[in-house]
């Protein structure tokens, strides 16, 4: 970031509260995020948000949707001021709980509504699309299926990896339920199961088994291909982006908030500005993970196929929290989590 982007930063951060808190708050230097992005993912973004404002930076890593659970616990007295999350559901049940405070309009607006809650509580950081990645040395593109609800049928058997546990297979389980219904959802579900497919705890190991063939196909976040290339750039694996709007073509977002607790912190609205401005996207096509920029002007890395040219279920990415204690019931009901 040049000097002019760093003065406009500071600046913006402490006029922050008057634009859209109403009051009149003082950041102390220090900011506490309850970070649901994997620590090997972000904490270079850590790291060049202190580096550039000089604010010190304490993160509690965890799961998106456990991290969540213990804000909601919390309450009024939890430490976070900010929620920096893997999936809009996460953020959304923390809002239901009424805990997220409202966001200035200057901050909203860099980020297409899309992307946003409708009620200004959460904002999108950086985008993602759910694919099928895939062993190029056991498929081929046109071996590979045209929806993710074929992943039940008995060719598959075996073959699959998921990480049922967590929060990007969790939204889209959401996602699934919003768009086809409870009961096909379960009976989806279901059917994946009696395929016995290979269970791991994060989307990295999913392809990574891929890439070995342990498994032939895991269902994913786009970015994580990224991640295996970078270590072996001829690893034999590689994404299929489902089509249309099948229920496996989600776009989602990685999103933050500030707790309510933390509404007048000028260090927690200057961090979320960070993450909008351009050197905060331009991370996201820098890095290896290779995830899509949300402002405009900030261009996905080369290859990616562009972002409105992804469809995927047709529903509000604010729904996906409401949803989401239902999903984790209906996840343990099918046996794919305790």
């Amino acid at each position: 970031m040049c000097k002019g982007d760093l003065t406009r930063l500071v600046a913006l951060a402490a006029t922050l509260l008057v634009a859209g808190c109403g009051g009149g708050g003082e950041g102390d230097g220090k900011l506490t995020i309850y970070s649901g992005r994997e620590e090997e993912l972000v904490e270079p973004l850590f790291e060049q948000f202190e580096q550039e404002t000089g604010i010190d930076v304490e993160v509690r890593y965890g799961d998106s949707a456990e991290l969540a659970a213990t804000i909601a616990e919390e309450g009024d007295n939890s430490p976070a001021e900010v929620f920096f999350a893997q999936d809009p559901g996460s953020l959304g049940a923390v809002e239901h709980a009424g805990l997220l405070a409202k966001l200035p309009d200057d901050v909203l607006d860099r980020v297409p509504a899309r992307f946003r809650d409708p009620d200004g509580h959460w904002v999108g950081t950086s985008g993602r699309a759910r694919v099928l990645v895939y062993n190029t040395d056991e498929l081929s593109e046109v071996e590979l299926p045209d929806s993710v609800l074929e992943l039940t049928e008995p060719k598959w058997k075996g073959k699959i990896g998921i990480a049922p546990t967590n929060a990007s297979f969790q939204a889209f389980v959401s996602a699934m339920i919003l768009s086809l219904g409870d009961e096909r959802t379960r009976d989806w579900l279901e059917g994946l199961k009696a395929n016995e497919p290979k269970l791991y705890e994060k989307n990295l190991p999913v392809v990574e088994a891929a890439a070995s063939g342990e498994v032939d196909v895991g269902l994913v976040n786009h970015y994580y291909l990224y991640l295996v290339k970078k270590e072996d750039p001829d690893a034999s694996v590689d994404n299929h982006f489902f089509p249309g709007e099948d229920p496996g073509a989600l776009v989602s977002v990685a999103g933050a908030a500030v707790l309510e607790g933390a509404a007048g912190d000028d260090d927690a609205h200057a961090f979320l500005e960070y993450l909008l401005s351009d050197a905060g996207q331009r991370f996201y096509v820098d890095a290896e993970e290779s995830e899509y920029p949300l402002v405009a002007g900030i261009d996905a890395k080369p290859g990616l196929p562009p972002l409105e040219s992804l469809q995927g279920p047709q529903i509000e990415l604010d729904a996906l929290g409401p949803q989401l204690e239902r999903t984790l019931e209906l996840l343990n009901e099918v046996g794919f989590t305790t």
